[in-house]
Order: C-alpha cells, then structure tokens, then sequence
C-alpha cells in the first residue's frame, strides 16, 4: 500500500470509537474498516483485497492500540 494509503487507514483507526475496535470478532471488523475506507473512496488508491490483508494481518495491533487508549481514558476520568 503507499504511504497516503496507510496514512489514511491508520488515521481512520485513531478515529474509530474503542468499543468497534474491542467488540467486533476479526472477521467483522475487517469489513467494518473496508466498509469506512470505501466511503472514502480510499479503494481507488488500494486492491480489496490488499486492504483485507493489510488490516488482517495488523488486528494485534489495532486491538492493542485500543485497549491502550481504553486504559487512558479509564485512567484519565478517574
């Protein structure tokens, strides 16, 4: 994927309500994000299926970025 495309799949990321990101099982939440990344016409820039894999492959991540800011923000209102 090029830069501006990861740049808009990760920004989509930090946009995205924790409780999606943390509830949804993996296979769900692979089409939540193509289905948020194609309304932004951010599949003429990458191949769906390219994208899939991308996002499958980083679900560790995602989930881990998440319950971080899940954490923070326990942490912050208390």
């Amino acid at each position: 994927m090029s830069p501006e495309a990861i740049r808009k799949f990760w920004s989509l990321i930090e946009e995205t309500q924790t409780n999606i990101l943390l509830t949804l099982d993996n296979d769900a939440l692979v089409n939540w994000l193509s289905r948020q990344l194609r309304r932004e016409e951010f599949l003429k820039m990458v191949d769906t299926s390219d994208l899939n894999a991308y996002i499958s492959a980083r679900l560790p991540l995602i989930r881990d970025l998440a319950q971080e800011r899940l954490a923070y923000q326990s942490h912050s209102s208390g």
